[in-house]
């Protein structure tokens, strides 16, 4: 077994192939696999327009007080520092992604988005690209959950995109327990797409989005979180899919309020950071546990490597159990 100190050292650049040889057929499903919450918003466009998913509230909010107004956005809309490729290196292998059009692109450019716009997709899918052409072992979960004002003419865009940029790398969708890393790598594959649109049903490479469920909260309340996220690892016990525990706390209008200034990494995540990495502590990976774990602002509180190290509790696991096979037994007249 690895040792402990071993463990700290453990390059997470290349964490997966780092593991255990006993994992590397151990489906992907029971690994604990660190993610972000909108991966994406490391860069928030103060220049851009609001985004059509907001409310009729905000669009007037910004049209009143302008570039002001965007700015106390900005604080509250990005859920991360680091852009993807020093999330990759960070040991990030699971990216929460939001597409959007923008009014009056003149080149009907794709971008991620959340609240404003976001970099376009290209320049955040060649990003991602670039570090696993360094990183031959290395693989991602790209999880395409929502679409704003994006056409079925966008959607082929887009599948073209992952084509051009991924290539080869892109893993067919199939049974979600029939994917190991030994594999992936047998086959040189290190892309998986997650696409939460009837459009994944006809492209071989696009997983359908009912196989990556990621259960939301929505509470404000820490306490509340941990209760949501304990109850919801229970209910996924054996269900044979991907699974996403959202270690996320979303603001309610008041809270905005209170901390407009501050944001959301001061007013919210800092906070509660102690509490939810107890939680997360406390877990274990495998089916009838936790398998990927996302964040906001997942360089706080070790919240990568701690989730990263719970992959060693099944190597524990599994020399206790050789242990317990080797033991001698009494004979079977033996007298108690």
């Amino acid at each position: 077994m690895a040792s402990s100190e071993g463990k700290q050292d453990l390059r997470f650049a290349d964490w997966m192939a780092s593991l255990p040889e006993h994992m590397h057929n151990t489906p992907l499903t029971n690994l604990a696999i660190p993610g972000s919450h909108d991966s994406f918003s490391f860069h928030i466009d103060e220049a851009s327009p609001v985004g059509p998913e907001q409310p009729e509230t905000v669009q007037s909010f910004v049209s009143v007080f302008g570039a002001v107004a965007k700015k106390l956005m900005r604080k509250w809309l990005a859920t991360q520092s680091m852009d993807f490729a020093r999330q990759l290196e960070a040991g990030v292998r699971f990216f929460d992604l939001r597409i959007s059009t923008k009014p009056r692109d003149p080149d009907g450019r794709l971008y991620f988005a959340h609240g404003l716009y976001s970099a376009t997709v290209r320049e955040g899918l060649e990003q991602i690209a670039g570090f696993l052409a360094g990183h031959a072992r290395e693989a991602v979960f790209l999880d395409f959950n929502h679409f704003y004002g994006v056409q079925n003419a966008h959607h082929e865009s887009l599948v073209a995109m992952l084509r051009e940029v991924f290539g080869d790398r892109l893993c067919p969708a199939l049974f979600a327990q029939e994917v190991t890393l030994k594999y992936l790598w047998e086959r040189e594959y290190q892309v998986l797409v997650f696409y939460h649109n009837p459009v994944a049903l006809e492209v071989p490479f696009l997983w359908p989005g009912q196989m990556m469920p990621a259960p939301w909260a929505n509470t404000t309340d820490p306490e509340k979180l941990v209760q949501f996220l304990q109850a919801s690892v229970a209910d996924r016990r054996r269900q044979g899919n991907f699974f996403v525990s959202q270690m996320v706390l979303t603001p309610k209008a008041s809270t905005v309020m209170k901390g407009m200034a501050s944001g959301l990494r001061e007013t919210i995540t800092e906070r509660a950071l102690p509490g939810m990495m107890q939680w997360v502590k406390a877990q274990r990976p495998g089916e009838s546990g936790i398998n990927i774990v996302t964040a906001d602002f997942v360089e706080l509180g070790d919240f990568i490597g701690t989730v990263i190290a719970l992959n060693y509790l099944l190597e524990e696991e599994e020399e206790d159990s050789a242990s317990w096979r080797e033991r001698p037994r009494l004979p079977s007249n033996a007298s108690n």
